[in-house]
C-alpha cells in the first residue's frame, strides 16, 4: 500500500512481527564508489537467522530470492540475498549482500542516497523466518531525527538490529558481540560514583584519554581509534547500569517506555558531541593552544556558535585581522544532508571546513559542497570509501592541523 509519511511507516512495521536492521548506507553499498558488487551490507549471521535457507556452506554462494518494498520511493523489486562464501574454498570473500536492485535507478543503489539513515523491516513468522522485506530511505535529516529518535543513534560503519519486542529489549541495548579489550570496564573497574549518576560526555571522553593515551599516532588513527575505545567504555557502562533495571522487569508499559526513551537519549547526546569533543583533545595534544590557537564553541556572529574558530573568537572579531588567516571547523558525525548547516556560520570566512566520519558521498553531492565552499576534513583510514575522483580533494585530520600551525608563523 501506498505510504507517504514516515512516522506512519514507522507504526505499520513496528510490532512483535517485525525486526529492523538499521543502518547508513556507504559508498560500497550505492553506486558511489563504482563498486561492481553494489548493494547493502547485511552481516550474513542475521541474515542466516532469517533466511535459514541462505546458510548452506556447502554451496558456492548460496542465495534466496524475497520481495522488497522501498516505501519511501514506491518501488518494489524481487532482489536476491547471497551469501558470498568462496573463503570456505580458499578464496577471500565471506560476506552477504543484498543485490538485483535494478543498478541506480534504486533509491538503495543511488549514489545520492550515500549516507542515508536506512530502515529494512522484515516481518517474520512464527519460526522467526521472512519472506519480504518493507525498507525506508531517509530522504531528509527530519526523517533521520524520528528515526533516531525511536531507536537511538546511528553512526557510519555502524549498524543496529531493532525489535520493540520488550523480551529482548536488554539483548538490544548492548549488542551481543564480545567486548574489545582494553576499553571494556569491568564492573569493579567503573568508577563508583558513576553507577551512581551516569558521567558526562568530557569525563568519559577523560577515561577514554587514559586508556588510550596514543599521543605518538597519527591523529587521524588517534580520533578513531580513541572513539571507537569511548563508544566501549559507554557500552560497558550502560550494562552496568541499566542492564540490571532492566531484568527487574517494568510495572508498567509507560514506565518501559520512559527508561527506554531515557537510554535513547542518553545516547543520542553522547554522539552529538564525541567526536567534536575528541577533536578538541588533540588539538591540544598537537601543540595548538586554545584562545590563541583555537576556540571551541565560540559565537562567531550574533546566534552563531561554530564548534571551532582558528585562530582565535578574538581574532574572528578583529576586523583588522586578516581574513585569509581564518579558519572554521564544523563536526558532524554525518553530512549528507546536514553540511548546510554550517553556511551560515563564521560569515567572514568564505571556505569552511567540515569533520565527518561519513563514509562517502556522491560524486554529486561532493560537487555542491565545493561549490558552496565546504572543504570536507576526513579520517585518513576513511578516505578510501569515497569515489575515486573526489578523494584527492578531501582533507585528512592530520593535514587540517598541519594548516593551522601554518597559520600561525605567517
Amino acid at each position: 500500500m501506498p505510504i507517504v509519511d514516515f512516522t506512519d511507516w514507522m507504526d505499520e512495521f513496528t510490532g512483535s512481527r517485525y525486526v529492523w536492521y538499521v543502518k547508513r548506507l556507504s559508498g560500497n553499498d550505492t553506486l558511489a564508489n563504482g563498486t561492481h558488487q553494489a548493494g547493502p551490507y547485511i552481516p550474513k549471521e542475521f541474515l542466516f537467522s532469517i533466511f535459514p535457507a541462505l546458510h548452506r556452506p556447502e554451496t558456492k554462494n548460496p542465495d534466496v530470492y524475497f520481495q522488497l518494498y522501498i516505501d519511501s520511493h514506491a518501488d518494489h523489486r524481487r532482489v536476491r540475498a547471497v551469501w558470498y562464501n568462496n573463503k570456505l574454498r580458499g578464496g577471500t570473500r565471506n560476506e552477504a549482500r543484498v543485490t538485483n536492485f535494478g543498478g541506480a535507478s534504486s533509491a538503495l543503489l543511488d549514489p545520492d542516497s550515500t549516507g542515508a539513515l536506512t530502515v529494512f523491516a522484515f516481518p517474520i513468522d512464527e519460526q522467526g523466518v521472512t519472506q519480504a522485506c518493507h525498507v525506508w530511505v531517509c530522504r531528509n535529516e527530519i526523517e533521520e531525527d524520528i528515526a533516531e529518535d525511536r531507536i537511538g543513534m546511528v553512526d557510519p560503519g555502524q549498524w543496529k538490529i531493532w525489535t520493540v519486542d520488550e523480551s529482548s529489549y536488554a539483548d538490544l541495548v548492548i549488542q551481543p558481540e564480545k567486548p574489545r579489550k582494553p576499553c571494556w570496564l569491568e564492573a569493579e573497574e567503573i568508577p563508583p560514583e558513576w553507577i551512581v549518576k551516569f558521567p558526562k560526555g568530557s569525563e568519559i571522553i577523560e577515561k577514554t584519554l587514559e586508556l588510550r593515551p596514543d599521543h605518538r599516532i597519527n591523529p587521524d588513527i588517534r580520533l578513531i581509534k580513541r572513539r571507537e575505545c569511548e563508544f566501549e567504555i559507554f557500552r560497558s557502562l550502560e550494562e552496568a547500569v541499566e542492564l540490571p533495571r532492566i531484568k527487574q522487569g517494568f510495572d508498567s508499559v509507560d514506565e518501559f517506555i520512559a527508561r527506554a526513551q531515557t537510554i535513547l537519549q542518553r545516547r543520542k547526546s553522547r554522539s552529538g558531541r564525541s567526536l567534536e569533543l575528541h577533536a578538541k583533545k588533540i588539538f591540544i595534544e598537537e601543540g595548538l593552544k586554545e584562545d590563541s590557537d583555537f576556540s571551541h564553541q565560540p559565537e562567531s556572529d550574533p546566534g552563531q556558535k561554530p564548534d571551532f574558530l582558528f585562530p582565535s573568537e578574538a581574532a574572528y572579531k578583529n576586523p583588522s585581522f586578516p581574513e585569509n588567516r581564518l579558519r572554521m571547523l564544523a563536526v558532524k558525525t554525518t553530512c549528507k544532508d546536514r553540511w548546510r548547516q554550517i553556511l551560515k556560520e563564521a560569515n567572514r570566512i568564505h571556505d569552511k571546513h567540515l569533520l565527518t566520519l561519513q563514509e562517502g558521498v556522491s560524486e554529486n553531492q561532493f560537487r555542491e559542497m565545493t561549490e558552496s565552499g565546504v572543504q570536507l576534513v576526513v579520517p585518513a583510514p576513511l578516505v578510501k570509501k569515497y569515489p575515486g575522483p573526489v578523494q584527492q580533494y578531501l582533507k585528512t585530520f592530520e593535514s587540517f592541523i598541519g594548516d593551522i600551525r601554518m597559520l600561525s608563523i605567517q
